[in-house]
């Protein structure tokens, strides 16, 4: 056993390595690596091929690349910029006009591709060019798309969850349930944040555009009802028993097969683009998660769960001191580090404590991608506001981060909501499950 020294030692050792530009799954291994051969000896590491076997032989793992897959299908079909026509119909009377499409549209298509980054690079795609040709702010653009974006990982299915799930052995089906209504409430809060502004500064949002004729908006309902249908399916077999979190996953993708289809968008070139990608995308996400398992089996043996808890029942920390600190923790390790691989370093570390503490592993997994949400838009690595800058090809990212800030003071504030209020996320689990 090593005490708390040693092990905030290696941590730091872990967090040098990926700052000076090495993969995070070689960093995580190389930690792993060090403290066995170190305080274990060989057998420790003879064992690495049996713990590799252990972590990925997980059928619930086979989602991540279903629901990958899924994403990019709906991306490459041509779903979005249906889907941004419809809501732009429905949302542009509101005060902020088409600013309310930036977050509803990124609501929506969160809920069917999972990710954030997919969302912010389509979603952004579609809504940059055409506000900026309406004289819309180009920082409170740009800030909407990236805050936006950032509801792919809590609105299920989310590839998030399904990780922390799989790394902590909580029920996917309570996470993706867990995180629907603080969601809901989130993207709410995006569109009330948008309305004050617009309210306070009216040229922010550009001149007013003319409502549309009541039979077109019905209409352009048929946009909507693609993703729309798919959610329904995946979530619905989830919580009806049907299905599996990876068995609906794989009836999503073929419900996005069919909506290729439909929209004529179907072609032998799509389905290889998207493959690819899911392939590039899946291997980097399960090589990360390699190097956890390892890192995490080294960690156990090592006793660190067990010196943690007891450093802190020396100080008798109660269980809000313990979030305040871990909020404070990832704020600024979301600073400096991709949100993925923050999430899947830190939670061998920090989960037991969570455990000894007796916080809620799914309320947690909500806190946790909450975070990573915020650190999606927190510079100086926010990798959504490098994608959002990266679609608008012109001006500085500091437009992009100086746009995102209202809504990172909104999402911490929201946090507050969510540990003062742990039923937001616990009312519905517990009603399904």
């Amino acid at each position: 056993m090593i005490g708390v020294t040693g092990a905030a030692i290696g941590f730091v050792m872990m967090l040098g390595l990926m700052m000076i530009g090495l993969p995070v799954a070689i960093a995580l291994f190389l930690t792993a690596f060090i403290g066995a051969w170190g305080f274990l000896g060989w057998p420790t590491l003879m064992g690495f091929g049996n713990q590799m076997w252990s972590g990925q032989n997980d059928f619930i793992l086979t989602a991540i690349p279903l629901f990958v897959f899924l994403g990019e299908i709906l991306v490459r079909s041509g779903v979005a910029d249906g889907l941004y026509r419809c809501l732009s119909d429905w949302l542009r009377r509101l005060p902020g006009g088409l600013l309310h499409t930036n977050i509803g549209a990124s609501a929506v298509f969160a809920a069917v591709s999972g990710s954030s980054v997919a969302t912010a690079a389509t979603i952004g795609t579609v809504a940059v060019p055409l506000l900026h040709e309406r004289q819309y702010d180009d920082r409170l653009t740009t800030g909407s798309i990236a805050a936006g974006a950032t509801l792919g990982i809590l609105i299920p299915p989310s590839i998030n969850m399904i990780i922390y799930g799989s790394m902590t052995n909580t029920s996917i089906g309570q996470l993706f349930a867990a995180g629907i209504v603080p969601g809901l409430i989130l993207t709410a809060l995006f569109m009330a944040l948008i309305v004050v502004m617009a309210l306070l500064k009216p040229s922010l949002a550009g001149p007013v555009l003319p409502a549309r004729p009541r039979a077109e908006k019905i209409k352009s309902l048929l946009d909507i009802f693609p993703p729309f249908v798919i959610f329904v399916i995946v979530m619905g077999s989830i919580y009806l028993g049907w299905a599996t979190p990876t068995e609906s996953a794989a009836i999503g993708v073929v419900g996005a097969l069919g909506v290729a289809i439909a929209k004529r968008q179907f072609s032998l070139a799509l389905l290889h683009e998207s493959m690819i990608a899911t392939v590039r995308i899946s291997a980097m996400i399960l090589l990360i998660m390699v190097g956890a398992h390892f890192l995490n089996f080294v960690i156990g043996v090592l006793g660190i769960p067990q010196a943690l808890t007891s450093f802190v029942s020396q100080f008798g920390a109660s269980q809000l001191e313990i979030i305040l600190i871990l909020v404070v923790f990832y704020l600024i390790l979301g600073c400096f580090m991709e949100t993925l691989s923050m999430m899947i370093a830190t939670i061998p570390v920090v989960f037991p404590l969570v455990v000894h503490l007796g916080i809620d592993p799914v309320w947690f997994g909500i806190f946790l991608v909450l975070m990573m949400e915020i650190g999606l838009i927190t510079p100086p690595i926010g990798m959504n506001l490098y994608v959002v800058q990266g679609v608008r090809n012109q001006g500085s990212i500091m437009d992009v981060i100086y746009g995102a800030l209202p809504f990172v003071l909104l999402m911490l504030g929201f946090t507050a909501l969510l540990v003062l209020w742990p039923q937001m996320a616990l009312w519905l689990p517990q009603k399904l499950f």
